[in-house]
């Protein structure tokens, strides 16, 4: 089933610019905007696992430690 939708010029106009060929729709380009939201990178996958790791370890500071080690 097509149906079709309401964006803004504005909207319309940053989808346009996101066209990799004049041949390329306005859902092509949507999709491979939620596909971007949807998957992680390896790399990120396991930056996220390390990170889970250290605070289960413990291997934080507080907000007010990294201020004064920031020198703010």
């Amino acid at each position: 089933m097509v149906s079709s939708i309401q964006v803004s010029e504005e909207l319309k106009n940053e989808l346009k610019k996101r066209k990799m060929s004049d041949n390329e729709t306005y859902e092509a380009i949507i999709w491979d905007l939620i596909e971007d939201s949807l998957e992680l990178s390896s790399e990120t996958l396991k930056e996220i696992e390390i990170a889970r790791q250290e605070f289960a370890d413990g291997k934080t500071i507080s907000h007010k430690e990294l201020k004064a080690e920031l020198n703010l």
